[in-house]
């Protein structure tokens, strides 16, 4: 059936304002209410983030196989909200929070006492909880209002996407300025209690529609497959296989019509060892599913596999492209908290320091219409590709603008570090704005790299792929910044690098 009901887009909307809120400032929140070191402060942050979407794939894998999309995104939501409000609890109850502090008089500021630190820690789970629910699920879940056998349903997902990445836009514009400027100029417990507020009106909206919603039935994670020709190829690794030899290999007639059917590749041969059948596989009745799907898999599974295997050094830089975005998330804030951050000499406005991140939503919005109407075509006209460059090229192109964001952000810090306070904000706008442009090539480059390379059934697999890589990318950032930390102490008592 078609549904064609916006309350998953709108879930999406109000999730995004809640979180982006929420964590986009989470950094100066820990440096001025919590009286964090500001290493300190980064590194939680880093292994919150890579928690978040480390979760991402533990809760796709309960999706496909246990609950389904729309539990999985209820409960998701519920410990989102929890998690928001226990944050905000943790500004508007002195209890919960250090007392106010004011290091410029020269005073060191009493960090944060166990039980405060517990409350913090257990809000970040239930934000945790929710992001393992929520992310994995929520574009499929409104895929899955629409019927792509019918026109209508074609078209009614491609508005549900259209809608779905601009109210994505949207909730990063109010975030990065209303929410933000709340938390920094006004008071941190409205600030944090708006976006909790809207996470609770997320929950009410999402769970009217109840009755609506289509709810497509758990039918298992591709996860489990993987595992499934892993172990069987394990287990048959001494099995010698002749060159040529894929006739031998177990591979039943295709009955799905809604998954593609792979052709066998002769790439990463060991894994086909998986499909031999010995003596000891024995098959079901129908000789078409084998009676141990742990001891004999089929070449469509195998196969499947090896998509996973091919994107691997793709994501593997990704990962150390991620490490850039991560790190201009934190450091661009602690950057910014000490420039001349108003908007003229005679101004007494102050860009709030977790705002900056516009500067790079901006440069991905504007970039990514002109790509798409102008770069693309006229780079068509030479190539002859459809997308005038190749995926690999695109992503190749975001791997050297990240290089280049880095050394405009080296310079800048070393200008600023001669100049102190005195410097301008707009100093800090190249770094982002170029940070945006190499996102709009990379990220973007290497989501529809893997949404490419698998098939039909591995769809939500790109996108745990994604998120585990920025996992990875994350706790490699935290790493990075205690290591340097450490290694650069002196032992006179003068301050390490950072």
């Amino acid at each position: 059936t078609t549904t064609g009901d916006g309350r998953p887009c709108r879930n999406e909307t109000f999730e995004k304002l809640g979180t982006i809120g929420t964590l986009s400032n989470l950094l100066v929140y820990l440096t001025t209410v919590y009286h964090m070191p500001s290493v300190k402060a980064a590194t939680l942050l880093n292994v919150f983030s890579g928690t978040s979407n480390l979760a991402t794939v533990f809760g796709a894998y309960i999706s496909d196989t246990y609950l389904g999309r729309y539990t999985t995104i209820t409960v998701g939501t519920v410990s989102s909200f929890i998690g928001m409000l226990i944050l905000t609890l943790t500004a508007a109850l002195h209890s919960l929070h250090p007392r106010t502090c004011s290091s410029s008089k020269g005073k060191q500021c009493q960090g944060p006492t166990d039980s405060q630190l517990a409350a913090l820690l257990v809000s970040f789970f239930f934000l945790v909880v929710g992001a393992g629910g929520i992310r994995p699920c929520n574009l499929a879940f409104g895929a899955d209002q629409f019927d792509p056998r019918t026109a209508d349903g074609r078209r009614g997902i491609a508005s549900f996407f259209n809608w779905y990445y601009f109210t994505f836009t949207i909730a990063i514009m109010i975030s990065a300025t209303v929410i933000i400027y709340l938390q920094s100029n006004v008071n941190w417990a409205l600030g944090l209690a708006v976006p909790a507020a809207l996470m609770g009106l997320s929950c009410a909206v999402f769970i009217m529609g109840t009755r609506l919603y289509v709810r497509v039935r758990p039918e298992g994670s591709p996860f489990t497959s993987f595992a499934q020709v892993l172990v069987a190829a394990t287990r048959k690794r001494q099995l010698l296989q002749a060159r040529g030899a894929e006739a031998e290999l177990f591979d039943p007639p295709h009955r799905s019509k809604l998954v593609s059917k792979l052709a066998y590749t002769d790439q990463f041969t060991c894994l086909d060892k998986a499909a031999m059948r010995t003596p000891e596989d024995l098959l079901c009745a129908d000789g078409k599913m084998p009676v141990h799907p742990w001891r004999l898999c089929t070449v469509q599974q195998v196969e499947e596999v090896k998509c996973l295997a091919r994107i691997i050094p793709v994501w593997s830089a990704g990962i150390v492209y991620s490490v850039v975005l991560t790190q201009l998330g934190t450091y661009v804030v602690l950057q910014a908290a000490q420039t001349d951050r108003r908007i003229s000499n005679s101004s007494s406005f102050e860009i709030p320091q977790g705002s900056f991140i516009i500067f790079q939503m901006l440069a991905l919005t504007l970039w990514i219409p002109m790509y798409d109407r102008f770069v693309v075509p006229a780079l068509r006209r030479f190539t002859g590709r459809e997308g005038g460059i190749t995926l690999l090229q695109r992503i190749g192109v975001g791997l050297a603008l990240s290089v280049v964001t880095m050394l405009v952000s080296a310079a800048v810090e070393r200008r600023r570090r001669r100049i102190g306070s005195l410097m301008p904000w707009f100093w800090l706008v190249p770094q982002q704005l170029l940070a945006g442009l190499s996102e709009a090539f990379g990220a973007i480059g290497q989501i529809e790299f893997y949404y490419r390379q698998f098939p039909e059934n591995m769809r939500s697999v790109a996108g745990a792929v994604s998120f585990l890589g920025i996992a990875v990318a994350s706790y490699a950032s935290g790493l990075m910044v205690t290591v340097v930390h450490r290694a650069t102490r002196r032992r006179d008592g003068r301050p390490d690098w950072l």
